[in-house]
């Protein structure tokens, strides 16, 4: 037996447990001007929870006031999705930001959307980072706490949703912030359980009937299987359906509808 075999059974025994409630979040708003890339309305109708775009990399005041009206009026949610200061590479372009600079624009993006939210009668209730950064921060320290204070700077008390086993989750906690882990149905993984890099062949899983099936495999068992084959271990307490994938609508109909069928419940972190 291989050791990443190994690995893969020992975190396999160890989920086998993992609880049958899940949320379900999107990543909304992801339009500017005339532009739009995302169905919010009809996924609103699906998620429990919107990850809105604030206007670094997608966005902007119009949109995030839309959906956040659209989601205070059903009960979804509202996250905000935190990204490099990068529109023309839509937040999936690496960049060097120094730690205070990205703290403050974390901490603004955060304030702005926060103003649509409470004026919908909501708020912004959790942070989520988005492309690049969001993969940098599992790794990166420095990053990665830069994002926290940017936080702590705009709301002390919220949740921040990562990537489990992540750098950013551990800070998150070590701050006294709800560290929720995240999974991916459409997304491929390594064994150590990071996500394939989009530049890769593979990294995008496209064939609905998988995304669906491993759906329910991550919210009942806690497990999925990785790019290499192998079983691995990710436990998490929020699914994310890509909205800006061909069908994104209705493959997020067809994992919910899976998903109540096997019992699971849905139900947002915060």
């Amino acid at each position: 037996m291989t050791a990443s075999t190994k690995t893969a059974s020992t975190l396999t025994a160890s989920t086998k447990t993992a609880s049958a409630t899940i949320d379900l979040n999107a990543d909304l708003g992801e339009g500017f001007g005339r532009w739009r890339l995302t169905d919010d309305e009809q996924l609103l109708s699906v998620v429990t929870s919107a990850n809105v775009a604030c206007g670094f990399h997608a966005g902007d005041a119009a949109t995030m006031r839309r959906v956040c009206e659209q989601a205070a009026e059903r009960g979804v949610t509202i996250g905000a999705q935190v990204s490099y200061r990068d529109l023309a590479g839509f937040g999936r372009r690496a960049m060097e930001v120094p730690p205070a600079e990205l703290a403050a624009e974390v901490a603004y993006q955060i304030g702005a959307l926060e103003v649509f939210a409470r004026a919908a009668g909501s708020r912004v209730a959790y942070v989520k980072p988005h492309g690049a950064l969001y993969n940098r921060v599992v790794h990166d320290e420095e990053q990665a706490r830069a994002v926290i204070d940017g936080v702590r700077l705009a709301d002390a008390s919220l949740p921040v949703l990562g990537l489990p086993g992540s750098r950013l989750l551990a800070l998150a906690a070590e701050a006294g912030l709800p560290a929720v882990t995240e999974a991916f149905a459409d997304r491929a993984y390594t064994d150590e359980g990071t996500l394939v890099p989009r530049g890769r062949d593979g990294a995008v899983v496209t064939d609905p009937d998988a995304v669906v099936e491993r759906s329910v495999s991550l919210a009942l068992s806690g497990a999925v299987i990785a790019h290499s084959g192998a079983r691995i271990g990710v436990r998490a307490r929020s699914l994310c359906l890509h909205g800006d994938t061909p069908g994104a609508v209705g493959l997020a109909r067809r994992v919910r509808e899976r998903l109540v069928a096997a019992g699971v419940r849905l139900k947002a972190f915060a």
